[in-house]
């Protein structure tokens, strides 16, 4: 498929995306789906599934904080056990920038497991806890229509900063608990493109996009994805592209990003699951392991991690089912 005609998929996909339930907007393709299911029962079912720990080290919760009212919180349930500067914090953007922090409850679950502070904009609106309705359908925008996004990249750094000034309350649970050098932002397709808006943010370490691209200038834009190709010149980490192979309609514009890219490290990852990830599979599947070793790697340096990625025979670069770049690393 061509660079233009991959471009003007993903507006379609992310109008169609736009339509659906906020549980719906990040669905695995059909594919997954039962002999006989339709989509919308896929969702249904997926939506009926309870919420998971992830298999990491610290059994992660889903919970919804006073502060923020506008987001819902990932994190390990038993804070005592982390220990101080034992947190990196994950600040995350939506698929279709919806507004359901629990979209992907799976895959952040996963990460928390793994010593994480996860912060979604939106409300918990998905899984059989949920504490809100499900998101609104929103119809296609009419033609010359400009619509505001249900989640903005503002609600990322808002979640940031609550999280730093938290680690320096005394009388917060995540007191002192916090490692500063620790810190990244990430999301799924229009989320992506939220987390790639704030990459300027000093205070980083590390971006993952995954899914997501940035559209090319004078392509048709939904709200939320704004963010020009010029935008890439503010990332000063470390940045992960984690896409769906060819079929994955964010494809060419994350292919695009990694060729532009030419002043920080950048890997570019792909994995066979189209633009669905694996963020309904059991555990978020394999690619949220992927992005757990990515934040253990570039936060707390583990190598044994790093191994995923980089080395002799790196774990991706021998796997028959994924394929790996990378360019600007010593």
């Amino acid at each position: 498929m061509s660079r233009s005609k991959t471009t003007l998929a993903a507006v379609a996909m992310a109008t169609m995306a736009a339509a659906m339930p906020a549980h719906a907007q990040d669905a695995p393709a059909p594919e997954a789906e039962e002999p006989g299911e339709s989509l919308a029962e896929m969702m249904a079912r997926v939506n009926l599934l309870p919420d998971t720990p992830g298999d990491g080290p610290y059994p992660s919760m889903i919970e919804v904080v006073a502060p923020l009212p506008e987001h819902v919180v990932y994190r390990p349930a038993d804070l005592g056990a982390v220990g101080p500067n034992g947190l990196g914090v994950f600040v995350w953007g939506n698929g279709g920038c919806a507004a359901d922090g629990t979209s992907t409850r799976f895959h952040l679950s996963q990460i928390a497991s793994y010593g994480y502070l996860v912060i979604a904009p939106g409300r918990w609106r998905s899984g059989p806890n949920a504490q809100a309705e499900p998101e609104p359908q929103r119809g296609p925008p009419e033609p010359g229509e400009t619509r505001a996004s249900p989640t903005s990249a503002a609600q990322l750094i808002e979640a940031l900063d609550w999280a730093l000034a938290e680690n320096a309350r005394p009388d917060s649970p995540y007191f002192g608990l916090i490692d500063e050098n620790a810190l990244a932002a990430g999301g799924f397709s229009c989320g992506g493109v939220q987390a790639l808006t704030i990459a300027g943010d000093p205070r980083l370490d590390t971006v993952v996009v995954q899914n997501s691209g940035l559209l090319p200038e004078g392509a048709p834009r939904l709200g939320g994805m704004e963010l020009g190709k010029d935008g890439l010149t503010a990332l000063h980490t470390p940045v992960l592209y984690l896409d769906g192979g060819p079929e994955d309609i964010a494809y060419e514009n994350g292919l695009d990003d990694y060729n532009r890219i030419d002043h920080v490290p950048v890997f570019w990852v792909n994995t066979p699951t189209g633009h669905g990830g694996t963020y309904h599979e059991p555990m978020g599947g394999r690619n949220a392991m992927i992005v757990v070793d990515w934040l253990e790697w570039q936060l707390r340096g583990d190598s044994a991690a790093g191994r995923t990625f980089a080395g002799a025979n790196c774990r991706l670069c021998t796997d028959p089912e994924a394929t790996i770049e990378y360019k600007n690393w010593p």
